[in-house]
């Protein structure tokens, strides 16, 4: 289309010359004759205003002797005309106007295209100067762009976890309900997308007898796309629930783009949590609990405050870090922030696995000292229940929040924090059910790997925390798992990722990797159960005797044989029983540190890291190479009795495994391993510069990753009382094991008995 050519104004014209004119352009329906056939068409009577003065369009300037008429004025108004596209009946052949008028606007009723040209010709003749008509039963007028649009959000009395909204415009006086026909639209549209790439000017909404609403096609799409999220009940009203409140930010946005105002009403709180949700957390908003016993990093404070916001807005979300980003130092700074704030009023309620119970005991303890933890785990955990509400923090496990489920939900909790929140990723198993079951303000899911397998286990997850900001399985499966998963549909996946941001938050290694030291270390303390905790009770009796009784004869000085046995057998209990050769572990078959660490490496490799495994016992990397082969995971391993050792380091350099197990006397010094970026320490060395040197394997120049080394410790254990007692007598780093040196030199009685002492 042409654009509008400019018309003279009224007074430009010099004086002498013709009569300024003003364009007067009547809109209307017509009867025309084309090649005989009877039409009705919207058409234009064109007519010049010379200072009261009405001429005509067309009329010859011999009909109008004492009018100085502008010629060229007149020429160039109907070449505005035609420029708009509008048709000049004189110029068809076989057409008879009858006289009446003398343009088409089109030949045919596409309500679209006529609407389009109300809406957007007839204010561009208006701006020009013209003067613009349009008969009162002209059947395609449109809605001014003045006049605003309502949206009110309403909260629904009979599902206090759900909204309704409507939406609508005045006309003439009356508020018109816009829902039914957007939704009419929405039903016979087939794409979208479709509607979007149309070359109609705009589409028009049908807002009662005659008039119109003029929507831009890809204005239309967003809008539609929005209302298409949500859901109708049988009378045809939408609704969604509370966590979905984000939709009416999106809703803000399409309305807004439409080139008119709009003016909410209801319960503006709900618009209002929408777009703070949509907007996400002020970054000036303080995070530092007084309390905490920790600095936090530039992406951990983000996180703590990002956790406040979701609290603040009243919903639930997933905090995705990738593992050893400090999900849990997160979440106590969180709690704390609540309790110093004065509205932990009610306890949080962890659920975790039952290996990391006693992992997040010590963390609040380090941590945030001033905050009360209660276990309910193990013996006696029915009557800790009954002291729940006196605690600021309980801790459970996903076995037994079903076992507990009735008792639990006699609680309500601050929160439901989901550690380890893969775990219940099956929706049909019982604790998830049990889950969600439990009265809660706001619910967290802590997972490091939210979908491993397919986007069903995000929605489980989701279930929990937000419950039907999804939608139901079914609904989700058809509008995202099925177009995403199976047809490669981008725009939904774009739509899935932006309906889950705001109740997401997920950092890589790699993305906060400006704000990481190089090298990150993280102990990981293992729970023992079960046989395994009993053989490790029973050795260590004997042993703490054994040993008392060696140093009550010859001193500490004369004991060392029985130190060193005690320690080694203490500490091969704590990697596997099968190490043992003593009778009594042979019927022992579970390992915690076993199982967790075949956990730890398939979850490494599916985040694509390269993995390194020490031991001090060759025995060990051989049980944990049969386990690797079980789960059909290459590797490769160097120990003192490896013929060549160059054929595994070439192999792993090359990329033909992506574990490599290695002794800690044959690898722990030597190697350049820099294509590995994760360091596991199945066994704690005692002297950590020793452990440290093999860290160097990966972590030396020429590494292009962040480092991370994991130290598996049993909680509780003698290996965790070793870290203990290195970091409170630095030179007890040289003292133990170290080359050259004494292993029990610089111990103290007190520290014999404490490295013997009960599991804690």
């Amino acid at each position: 289309m042409s654009p509008p050519l400019p018309l003279p104004r009224a007074g430009s014209a010099p004086q002498g010359a013709p009569q300024p004119c003003v364009p007067v352009a009547t809109l209307a329906v017509a009867t025309v004759w084309v090649d005989g056939d009877e039409l009705e068409i919207a058409a234009i009577r064109l007519d010049f205003d010379y200072d009261g003065a009405v001429v005509r369009a067309g009329t010859r300037a011999a009909a109008t002797p004492r009018i100085r008429r502008d010629g060229p004025a007149e020429v160039g108004a109907r070449r505005v005309l035609e420029g708009l596209g509008a048709i000049d009946l004189s110029c068809l052949d076989d057409c008879d106007t009858g006289g009446a008028v003398d343009y088409a606007v089109r030949l045919d009723r596409d309500v679209h295209a006529l609407c389009g040209f109300s809406a957007y010709a007839l204010p561009q003749l208006t701006g020009l100067g013209w003067r613009v008509a349009v008969a009162p039963d002209y059947p395609w007028q449109t809605v001014a762009t003045e006049v605003p649009l309502a949206a009110t959000v309403e909260s629904d009395p009979e599902r206090p976890d759900w909204f309704s909204l409507e939406l609508g415009i005045d006309v003439d006086g009356h508020r018109v309900d816009l829902l039914p026909a957007l939704l009419n639209i929405l039903d016979s549209t087939s794409s979208l997308d479709q509607l979007a790439r149309t070359p109609r000017r705009c589409i028009a909404v049908p807002v009662g007898d005659k008039r119109y609403l003029p929507v831009p096609p890809e204005r239309l799409r967003l809008l539609l796309a929005v209302l298409r999220e949500m859901y109708r009940d049988k009378g045809g009203k939408l609704g969604a629930p509370i966590a979905r409140a984000t939709a009416l930010a999106e809703l803000g946005a399409a309305l807004h783009d439409t080139g008119r105002p709009v003016r909410w009403a209801g319960d503006t709180s709900v618009r209002d949590r929408g777009y703070d949700l949509a907007l996400g957390p002020k970054p000036t908003a303080p995070v530092i609990a007084a309390g905490l016993a920790a600095t936090l990093r530039g992406y951990q404070e983000d996180g703590v405050r990002w956790l406040q916001h979701l609290r603040a807005c009243a919903t639930g979300g997933i905090l995705a870090d990738d593992m050893g980003l400090g999900k849990t130092l997160q979440t106590i700074a969180h709690v704390l922030l609540e309790k110093e704030a004065g509205r932990l009023t009610q306890p949080v309620l962890i659920v975790t696995l039952t290996s990391l119970v006693g992992n997040w005991q010590r963390e609040f303890a380090k941590f945030a000292p001033g905050l009360s933890v209660i276990p309910l785990h193990g013996a006696g955990r029915h009557d800790r229940l009954a002291e729940l509400a006196k605690h600021d923090v309980a801790i459970t496990t996903y076995p037994l929040v079903w076992r507990d489920k009735e008792a639990l939900a006699a609680h309500r909790f601050h929160t439901v924090v989901l550690d380890e929140a893969h775990a219940v990723k099956n929706p049909d198993g019982l604790a998830h059910e049990a889950i969600r079951g439990l009265e809660a303000d706001n619910r967290l899911a802590l997972s490091g790997t939210p979908i491993e397998n397919h986007l069903g286990e995000l929605w489980a997850l989701f279930d929990l925390v937000n419950p039907g900001m999804l939608g139901t399985a079914e609904e989700f499966k058809s509008s995202f798992r099925v177009p995403i998963e199976l047809h490669g549909e981008g725009r939904r996946l774009d739509m899935l990722r932006e309906r889950v941001r705001p109740y997401l938050m997920r950092r890589t290694k790699e993305s906060v990797a400006k704000e990481l030291p190089p090298k990150t270390e993280i102990v990981r303390a293992i729970d023992l159960s079960g046989a395994q905790r009993e053989l490790y009770e029973g050795l260590r009796m004997a042993a703490h005797a054994e040993v008392r009784q060696q140093i009550r004869e010859r001193g500490i000085g004369g004991s060392q044989i029985a130190i060193l046995d005690a320690l080694l057998k203490l500490r091969q209990v704590c990697c596997d029983p099968r190490l043992v050769g003593v009778d009594a572990a042979r019927g022992v078959t579970d390992s915690a540190k076993y199982t967790m660490l075949l956990e730890l490496i398939q979850t490494q490799l599916g985040a694509g890291r390269r993995i390194l495994v020490f031991s001090q016992f060759a025995r060990m990397l051989a049980l944990i190479s049969e386990g690797l082969l079980g789960h059909g995971i290459g590797h490769v391993t160097l120990t003192g009795a490896t013929p060549d050792r160059q054929k595994p380091i070439d192999a792993f350099e090359k990329g033909r495994a992506d574990v490599f197990l290695i002794s800690l006397k044959a690898g722990g010094a030597g190697l350049n391993l820099t294509s590995a970026d994760t360091v596991i320490h199945y066994d704690p060395w005692w002297n950590p510069a020793v452990q440290a040197q093999a860290t160097d394997r990966a972590y030396r120049i020429g590494q292009q990753k962040p480092v991370f080394a994991f130290s598996l410790i049993a909680a509780g254990s003698v290996e965790e009382r070793m870290l203990r007692l290195q970091r409170k007598k630095k030179k007890l780093a040289d003292a133990i094991f170290a080359d050259g040196g004494s292993a029990a030199a610089g111990l103290s009685e007190h520290d014999i008995d404490d490295l013997l002492a009960p599991l804690g």
